[in-house]
């Protein structure tokens, strides 16, 4: 059995790191990244200051991306061996990294075993591990073909052939290429708490990041989907009592909060909307996600809504953590969000350190690498060094976005104390301070609706934080008596005449 990390802290203080192993680092030459190559890289990882990684699918798969999975407890050929993942987690526990992946247990891919049995009859032995029903039945629901916040797939009843289109329909809420599991069957169940178990006793990861996890269930089954969650997190408890789960929800605070009782942590996708339209309208932006977009308010300050938000979460979930982000494989790049503006980018990290949560860094986001959809694009190679010395880089597409004409090399950063990678390292030190990862947040007025101002306060230490959100330089009153400069960045300048803020620029005062 496989030792588990011994936690020296809890989650509050981490800082997550997800990596899509298909671009991360290649350390055979066969243009496609692996898990050798993750672990000579972690020593970049220790270095730039994360103590967790959420690693993206792993498992065969017939894709690219690797969320159609066919086989729930394989490591995909093209990214190693079993043997090679021990190795990664017993040098990322070394350097106590923690290491949760990507468990799809949603669907599965239209090529498992499982379907290719259950497409075969009625009669099929894993028939009802998916969701079959006769057409007429669902007539209503696939006339509807509406689309949801996190798909565009308008069809989620299926045929088995585009020309049989009279027999049983199954359901895939993604598209038919992936089958949708049916949790009322006991049997699928007793699978995925297996499953888990195996990664989390014999193979030693420390938790799981749960994909659509809002789709168990239908959406007028959610009840039912919160009561699973929870009786998975109990399984999983089992194996690993301090397993950390983190799961996908896309939908507003108020019907995200009762997922919290099945999880560690939530991601906040208001938050990260929040942030970059802050940014680029130049003022303060609340988000409120609402039908199938989001809503912008001016009038709302970002510590409020959190203030009225999280006790939702912490109804379900008295040790709830919030999960907070700028951008991830599924959205556009943060970079190309903000036009490819260096200081736009350091703002936005700057906001996302100093803000409560347990951040999550996209792999590349701290170069300020680039992307815009389609996926493939948004999940281009990361850039390790110029490319005659990039022994690691990535070849299996070519990128559009993320080129040495746009981006700068991680090696190239790391020399630079004025680049994007060399402003994550110090945000980075100070989110995993007690203050900025556990204290309470309280908003600051203040008459120019351009500027983000809050506190932070933990037991005995307190922090003011403020942020230019405009290209206009901008002067504060000063009534931070007994504070002092801790970080900054931009153009700055703190006395008794005020508080002076040039474009995009930020200050972190502590006492």
């Amino acid at each position: 059995m496989a030792e588990t990390m011994k936690q020296k802290e809890d989650y509050n203080n981490a800082v997550f790191y997800e990596i899509f192993v298909q671009s991360f680092a290649d350390s055979n030459g066969d243009g496609i990244g692996d898990i050798p190559g993750m672990t000579a890289k972690l020593d970049y990882l220790d270095d730039l200051g994360v103590n967790a990684i959420w690693l993206m699918p792993m498992s065969p798969s017939p894709s690219y991306h690797k969320y159609d999975v066919i086989d729930y407890v394989g490591i995909h050929p093209d990214y190693g061996t079993m043997e090679d993942f021990k190795v990664f987690i017993k040098e990322a526990h070394a350097r106590d990294i923690r290491v949760v992946m990507d468990f799809v247990i949603n669907h599965s891919s239209s090529e498992h075993p499982w379907f290719l049995d259950s497409k075969t009859g009625k009669d099929a032995k894993y028939r009802d591990y998916y969701v079959w029903a006769d057409k007429d039945s669902i007539a209503e629901q696939i006339a509807k073909k509406e689309t949801s916040f996190d798909s565009d797939n308008i069809r989620q009843w299926h045929p088995v052939t585009e020309e049989d289109t009279v027999s049983e329909h199954y359901y895939g809420f993604f598209y038919g290429g992936m089958p949708d599991f049916n949790y009322d069957n006991p049997a699928v169940r007793k699978e995925f708490y297996d499953a888990g178990k195996f990664w989390l006793e014999e193979i030693g990861v420390d938790g799981f990041r749960l994909d659509a996890a809002k789709h168990i269930y239908p959406d007028d089954r959610a009840e039912d989907s919160h009561a699973f969650w929870k009786e998975f997190k109990s399984e999983m408890e089992k194996a690993n009592p301090d397993v950390y789960l983190i799961g996908e929800v896309w939908s507003d605070a108020k019907n995200a909060s009762p997922y919290a009782a099945g999880f560690t942590s939530l991601f906040n996708f208001d938050r990260a909307f929040s942030i970059l339209e802050s940014i680029n309208e130049g003022e303060q932006k609340a988000a409120q996600i609402a039908g199938h977009g989001y809503e912008m308010n001016a009038d709302v300050h970002v510590a409020d809504v959190i203030n009225e938000s999280l006790p939702w979460f912490k109804n379900y979930n008295k040790d709830f953590i919030e999960a907070s982000f700028l951008s991830n494989h599924d959205q556009n790049r943060v970079g190309s969000v903000l036009g490819g503006d260096k200081e736009k980018i350091k703002l936005s990290a700057a906001i996302l350190m100093t803000l409560p949560g347990t951040p999550y860094i996209y792999y590349g986001e701290e170069l300020g690498m680039l992307g815009m959809k389609p996926d493939e694009n948004i999940r281009e190679p990361m850039l390790w060094d110029v490319k005659a010395k990039d022994s690691y880089r990535t070849t299996w597409m070519t990128p559009a976005y993320s080129t040495e004409k746009t981006v700068t090399p991680a090696y190239i950063q790391q020399k630079d104390s004025q680049s994007i990678y060399s402003v994550y390292k110090e945000l980075i030190a100070l989110k995993e301070t007690d203050l900025f990862s556990k204290g309470d947040i309280k908003k600051v007025e203040t008459e120019d609706n351009a500027v983000l101002a809050f506190e932070r306060n933990y037991e005995e230490e307190k922090a003011i934080v403020y942020h230019n959100l405009s290209a206009k330089p901008v002067t504060l009153p000063y009534d931070a008596v007994g504070y002092e400069v801790t970080w900054s960045n931009g153009k700055t300048d703190v006395s008794s005449e005020g508080i002076q803020l040039g474009a995009r620029a930020s200050v972190v005062l502590i006492k």
